[in-house]
C-alpha cells in the first residue's frame, strides 16, 4: 500500500497496557501496511520501545527519560529510526503531522504533548486523564480551535460516547459511570488500612497498568472519569452518577427526559474502545471475545459507598469549586499515591492528602492558561509532600 493511502498515527505511552493494546489493534488491522508510524514515546522500558519501533516502522521513537537516550540509541542503531529524549521531545511526538493521536501517557507528563497535538488539529483518542481533569475547558477549547474529533478511550466515556444520539444531547438527563468497586468492593476501612500496593493492584475484571490499577480500587480513577465527563460531554456535576456493577459487562450509561437508559456492553477488554477511536465512525473486525448472554449468570449494581471511597466526594467538590480544584486534587492524589507505593503513607492516608491540600488551595489561581494549570500542578505537589512528611513525622 502506498504511504499516501496509509493512515498517521502517533502513540504517546506505546509501552503501557493502553499503548500495547493499542499497537495490538494496529496489528489486527493490517500493521504498517495500514498505518504510518510517525512516532512512538515510552519511558524507563525502552527494549520493548525498541521492539515497537522496528515491528511497526516507526518513523521517530522517544524515551522521556533522558538517562535511557544512549540505550534506545544502540537498540536502534541501523534501522534509520530517529531517536529523542525528554520531555521536549515528547512535546515534538505531539507537533509531528499525524492524522490520529493515541493519548496515553499516564499523569500530567501527558498534558503538553497531547494539547500539542490537539492544536495543530490531529483526532486525539483520549486515555490521558489529566487533560480534561487538570485542564478541562482548555483542553477542549484548543481540540475545538484545532479542527480535530475527541474521542475518548477509557472504556466508560467510550461508553457514553457510544450511547449519546447526536440530535438528542438537548434530551440528555443524567450520564451513569460504571464501577467495577476494585478489589476492596467489600472491605470495611479497618482492612483497606493496611493493604500494600501488591494487593491493591489486583484488579478483579481488568488488565491495566499499575497507576489504574491502585486507582480503580481507592476509586480515584472513577472520580478523575466523573470530572472528565463534565468537561467531554458538556453536562453538569448533578447529571452524572456512579454505580457500582461488579461484572464490568455494562460499562456505562446514558438516561434521557423520556426515561429511556442507552448503555454500552462488552467483554472487559480494552481494544473494543481503543478500535473504535482508531476507526471511528466505522466499527473494525477485532479478535476479541464475544459476550455470551446465556453464560451471564447475573448483573449486580451497588450505591458507590463515598464514605470508604471518598475520591468520589472530593471529585464532585472539585467540580463544584472550578477554577484549578481539579489539577489541584489531581496533582495531590498522585504525589499522594507515589508516596504510598514507597510505603510512606497508608492506602487511605492518600485520599487524606489531596482533601487537605484541595482545603488548603480554595481560591488558589484559575485556569486561564495552560501555565496556570502547570503553576497549580506545582504547588498542589509541594503542598502534598510537606503534608505527606508531616503525617510521617507523626506517625
Amino acid at each position: 500500500m502506498a504511504d499516501m493511502d496509509r493512515r498517521r498515527i502517533s502513540i504517546l505511552g506505546s509501552t503501557g497496557s493502553i499503548g500495547v493494546n493499542t499497537l495490538d489493534v494496529v496489528a489486527q488491522l493490517g500493521g504498517r501496511d495500514a498505518f504510518d508510524i510517525v512516532a512512538i514515546t515510552g519511558n524507563s522500558n525502552v527494549t520493548l520501545l525498541a521492539e515497537q519501533a522496528v515491528t511497526f516502522g516507526a518513523r521517530l521513537a522517544i524515551t522521556a527519560d533522558d538517562k535511557q537516550y544512549a540505550t534506545l540509541k544502540d537498540a536502534l542503531s541501523g534501522t534509520g529510526i530517529e531517536v529523542a529524549a525528554g520531555r521536549a521531545a515528547l512535546v515534538e511526538a505531539g507537533q509531528r503531522p499525524s492524522d490520529w493521536v493515541m493519548a496515553a501517557i499516564v499523569g500530567t507528563a501527558g498534558l503538553a504533548p497531547t494539547v500539542a497535538a490537539a492544536e495543530r488539529g490531529a483526532d486525539i483518542a483520549l486515555a490521558n486523564k489529566e487533560c480534561l481533569v487538570s485542564a478541562g475547558e482548555l483542553f477542549v477549547k484548543a481540540v475545538a480551535d484545532g479542527g480535530g474529533k475527541l474521542i475518548p478511550v477509557d472504556s466508560e466515556h467510550s461508553a457514553i460516547f457510544q450511547s449519546l444520539e447526536d440530535d438528542q444531547r438537548h434530551a440528555v438527563e443524567r450520564i451513569v459511570l460504571t464501577a467495577s468497586g476494585g478489589p476492596f468492593r467489600t472491605w470495611s476501612r479497618e482492612q483497606m488500612a493496611n493493604v500494600t500496593a501488591d494487593i491493591a493492584r489486583a484488579h478483579p475484571n481488568w488488565s491495566m497498568g499499575l497507576k489504574i490499577s491502585i486507582g480503580s480500587a481507592s476509586m480515584f480513577n472513577k472520580a478523575l472519569e466523573m470530572i472528565e465527563a463534565k468537561h467531554l460531554f458538556n453536562v453538569r456535576p448533578d447529571q452524572i452518577e456512579v454505580i457500582v456493577h461488579p461484572q464490568s459487562i455494562i460499562h456505562s450509561m446514558v438516561g434521557y427526559t423520556d426515561g429511556s437508559v442507552l448503555a454500552q456492553l462488552g467483554c472487559p477488554d480494552m481494544r473494543t474502545a481503543i478500535g473504535y477511536a482508531l476507526t471511528y465512525p466505522d466499527r473494525p473486525k477485532l479478535d476479541v471475545e464475544r459476550l455470551d448472554f446465556a453464560k451471564l449468570a447475573r448483573l449486580d449494581f451497588e450505591a458507590p459507598d463515598e464514605a470508604r471511597f471518598p475520591a468520589l466526594r472530593l471529585a464532585r467538590t472539585a467540580m463544584d469549586r472550578g477554577g484549578v480544584q481539579g489539577a489541584v486534587m489531581n496533582a495531590a492524589e498522585e504525589t499522594a499515591f507515589n508516596a504510598f507505593l514507597e510505603k510512606r503513607i497508608g492506602f487511605l492516608q492518600m485520599a487524606d492528602i489531596a482533601e487537605d491540600v484541595m482545603e488548603d488551595m480554595v481560591g488558589y489561581g484559575s485556569a486561564i492558561t495552560m501555565d496556570d494549570v502547570f503553576a497549580a500542578d506545582a504547588e498542589a505537589r509541594r503542598r502534598a509532600a510537606e503534608a505527606i512528611a508531616q503525617k510521617e513525622m507523626a506517625a
